[in-house]
């Protein structure tokens, strides 16, 4: 075995939590600032300074700020959904929807701007939202839980979602290296219900795993959307998939497989921690995704990773990379796009007892950085599957993370306390973009029904 993938051959199973719609600032951007954005161990972390700001369209700025957990309504910033969509993405990073060809370096100037022309098109915002919520980002205190695995394991502060745009193109990335040049979760979303197709007719890392090597696809309290993401999960069986509590049951018996993929609850009062759900709850899943892994009997051997699809119109100042590798030769469906530029960060944490505390994961600057299509090269490596597409195969894996010898037997989050929301939750009477793509999957016999 290479140098490269032997710290993964202490590795059996690899969880993956995909949570929605924040980005790296917006969730873990203090995470070190009172240390000088320097880790335990001494690791540079890139987050803020607390000076960072962007114009407010009439001649003023709005500096980041932190969001107060004592505050009512704390948990549910910003107070509206911000744009998430590939071109109102173009508007937070160039300042328009339609950048010049070729395409500029993205300044991060436009979240402000982008937010004010949104938000008043939403329904059930915040009473007092305006357009500097999308500034207020999440403090240790007010998100101990992701801060405290990020803390006490590891965290990429270089981690780029797959795609400029929104949740259902970058969750095909993370599971197949492609979105088929889908843009716009709609598009998708329409063609399958007219054709009764999979989302996205492409293969995925669950054929790619295949019989030789075990999967399981958990929804939150119902069955998971991504059972109608591929041709693979429309033909697997049922006992592929389950629900949360059938995953706790799974690690509690030491029956996990090889890669194991989790989805929140999608509900405007569920745990996803999209904007503007509850963020409290979000927390809870987290920790108790941990916990269940922590206290089973192949946590020694386990690697979870907790990330985020999309930004989701969150606010972050660095710019994200152009020189991605195209995964095919498609284009954009809805747009002209290559598919040569990453989207913006996302929050990554990395957790396994294999893990130094205090890391600030990074790959070397000769690399392609870090995105989606990296949980993808890392299961490859470890389970040594071919790559799905050139997105994947120019991707770096993760394993390098697990640098120590023997299994650490403490836990980072012994002292930590699970946040509570303060405030009712706005958007309760909402129904969410994203439950209800859900509903219509299940119409579309695409999802079984509960």
């Amino acid at each position: 075995m290479t140098s490269d993938t032997a710290p993964l051959d202490r590795v059996d199973h690899l969880v993956v939590l995909m949570l929605e719609n924040r980005s790296l600032d917006n969730m873990l951007g203090f995470l070190y600032t009172d240390q000088g954005n320097r880790s335990p161990r001494g690791d540079a972390f890139e987050g803020l300074t607390g000076a960072e700001a962007n114009p407010d369209g009439n001649g003023g700025k709005v500096t980041v700020f932190r969001i107060d957990p004592a505050e009512p309504g704390a948990y549910f910033m910003p107070g509206s959904i911000p744009g998430e969509e590939f071109d109102r993405v173009n508007v937070q990073l160039f300042g328009t929807e339609h950048p010049p060809t070729p395409v500029p370096d993205a300044t991060n100037d436009g979240f402000v701007i982008d937010y004010a022309q949104v938000y008043p098109t939403r329904s059930g915002n915040s009473p007092d939202v305006t357009a500097s919520d999308i500034m207020g980002c999440f403090t240790p205190e007010g998100v101990p839980v992701l801060s405290g695995l990020a803390r006490g394991y590891a965290v990429c502060d270089h981690w780029y979602c797959s795609v400029p745009t929104q949740t259902l193109p970058n969750r095909a990335f993370a599971l197949a290296g492609t979105s088929l040049g889908y843009l716009l979760d709609k598009t998708s979303l329409q063609l399958a219900e007219q054709t009764q197709r999979p989302l996205f007719d492409t293969p995925s890392i669950f054929g790619r795993l295949g019989d030789a090597f075990d999967w399981m696809v958990y929804g939150y309290n119902k069955w998971p959307k991504t059972m109608a993401d591929f041709p693979d999960t429309q033909r697997a069986g049922m006992r592929h998939f389950g629900q949360f509590m059938d995953f706790a049951k799974a690690a509690a018996g030491g029956r996990l497989p090889a890669f194991t993929f989790l989805e929140p609850s999608w509900g405007t009062t569920g745990n996803s921690q999209h904007p503007h759900d509850d963020v409290a709850l979000g927390e809870r899943l987290v920790y108790d995704t941990y916990q269940v892994l922590r206290r089973g009997p192949d946590w020694a051997r386990t690697l979870l990773v907790v990330t985020y699809d999309e930004h989701g119109g969150c606010y972050d100042h660095v710019p994200p990379p152009a020189g991605a590798t195209p995964p095919d030769d498609i284009r954009g469906v809805e747009f002209d796009f290559d598919f040569t530029r990453f989207g913006v960060r996302v929050p990554a944490v990395l957790v396994s007892p294999l893990i130094e505390p205090g890391t600030v994961f990074r790959v070397p600057d000769d690399s392609a950085p870090l995105d989606h299509t990296s949980l993808l090269k890392t299961i490859g490596q470890r389970w040594g599957l071919e790559p799905l597409t050139g997105r994947d195969a120019a991707a770096p894996g993760i394993g390098d993370v697990l640098t120590l010898e023997r299994p650490r037997d403490d836990d980072p989050l012994s002292d930590v306390l699970v946040p509570v929301s303060r405030g009712g939750n706005p958007a309760r009477t909402e129904t969410s973009h994203l439950d209800a793509a859900y509903h219509s999957l299940v119409a579309a016999n695409l999802i079984p029904r509960m």
